[in-house]
């Protein structure tokens, strides 16, 4: 879908979880290569030099692309959601079809001040979409509006 208006971005402590999980994502190879680094026979460096330098590109680099490949965009009566590197998705879900909405926190989000909007619709293709890295106040403030919209469209 295109659309001439700008997406919002999400909140830039979503950078620094994503990081974090990455982070511990990278943590088994570093391991392994600490491992391999002990147990073999050849130059200091040569299985942890290049497992520590490729675990810092990706801990640097991949969460800040993913970062603004996502963006959101909160319509009159619709939420339309962006998302995706390799395989983009552009969601538009319109108020009326949603059934029901969540908004979760995981240790981490928790621990920056995120929260997670969770809005379940009607069907069965792309029942939920989820939309991760809001701030907690703008995630409740979203809550709030959507079931503001739900409500006068039932009654």
């Amino acid at each position: 879908m295109v659309d001439d208006e700008e997406l919002t971005p999400l909140h830039p402590n979503h950078v620094k979880v994503l990081r974090v999980v990455t982070a511990l994502a990278t943590l088994p190879f570093v391991i392994v290569a600490l491992v391999l680094e002990v147990r073999a026979f050849l130059f200091p460096g040569a299985f942890m030099v290049p497992v520590v330098l490729a675990a810092l590109y990706v801990v640097l680099r991949i969460p800040l692309r993913r970062y603004h490949a996502r963006g959101y965009q909160m319509g009159e009566d619709r939420l339309r959601v962006v998302k995706g590197l390799l395989f983009r998705s552009d969601t538009v879900v319109p108020f009326g079809r949603v059934q029901h909405i969540d908004v979760d926190q995981g240790p981490l989000e928790r621990a920056y001040g995120l929260a997670t909007l969770t809005v379940h619709t009607a069907g069965t293709h792309n029942a939920s979409v989820t939309l991760p890295g809001l701030a907690n106040e703008t995630a409740m403030e979203m809550r709030e509006a959507i079931r503001a919209h739900i409500r006068r469209d039932t009654m």
